[in-house]
């Protein structure tokens, strides 16, 4: 940010009501959930952003892909970078030893730029990794929006150009596209893939995050395998010592 200014995306914070007295008594009460559920479970995999991830736990892929990996869905519907920042620096990273964090957030950043955005995506990488360093992070693009072409299409596209840029230092981090072509070669998206034109119908999801489930199961494949060599190293020393 010029003149060192703090940016707006990347400072944690609480969510706004917006006119709703009770929406942030209703949003503490799930971040409360999520910080328990960390504590009490052991899972492998979580999910944390927006309500392109919260929805994700109603489709039946959910259950039929990701449950089986002993996934957690942290998503909350209208979240900007920065409220995810704050939970996530605030327990829900906290008391588990995960495998991989699946992180989508950014398109609800109305009046920040597409750097702040971007940056304030980036706060959150680090938040996490900083609390889980042997965790895999994967970062969803984000997805274009509106039925007709907008400034808002236009500058996720932008954040998702600096995120490759930015990213690509990081190291167990990657960027992964999830949009397998939902703008339309006249420039609208259709109401199969997205019901309102931001959120995902049903063969959205399937279409935009099996390439999540591929990338999941070989990073989960690849630690299953670590902690198998792991095994047998400490198997072989132990056996050197009693000769």
């Amino acid at each position: 940010m010029s003149g060192g200014a703090a940016n707006p995306a990347a400072t944690p914070t609480q969510c706004q009501n917006y006119g709703d007295d009770d929406r942030l008594e209703r949003w503490l009460g799930l971040h409360r959930r999520f910080v328990s559920e960390a504590q009490e479970k052991e899972p492998d995999v979580v999910f944390i952003g927006d309500s392109m991830i919260a929805y994700l736990m109603y489709q039946e892929m959910w259950d039929r892909l990701f449950v089986p990996m002993h996934a957690l869905n942290f998503g909350i519907m209208a979240e900007r970078t920065e409220n995810v920042l704050w939970r996530v620096v605030n327990g829900e990273m906290d008391q588990m030893n995960l495998k991989a964090v699946v992180l989508l957030v950014g398109t609800n950043n109305h009046g920040n730029t597409s750097e702040q955005v971007a940056d304030g995506i980036i706060a959150i990488v680090d938040a996490i990794k900083e609390r889980q360093k042997n965790a895999h992070v994967i970062v969803l693009k984000l997805l274009p929006r509106g039925e007709k072409p907008n400034h808002i299409r236009e500058r996720n596209a932008q954040v998702n150009e600096l995120l490759a840029k930015k990213l690509v230092s990081k190291s167990q981090t990657q960027l992964l596209n999830i949009d397998p072509g939902f703008v339309q070669p006249d420039g609208t998206i259709s109401h199969h893939d997205m019901w309102d034109y931001l959120h995902l119908t049903k063969s959205g999801y399937i279409r935009g995050f099996e390439p999540v489930h591929e990338l999941l199961l070989q990073i989960l494949d690849e630690e299953d395998e670590k902690i198998k060599r792991n095994a047998n190293l400490e198997e072989l020393a132990i056996a050197e010592e009693g000769n």
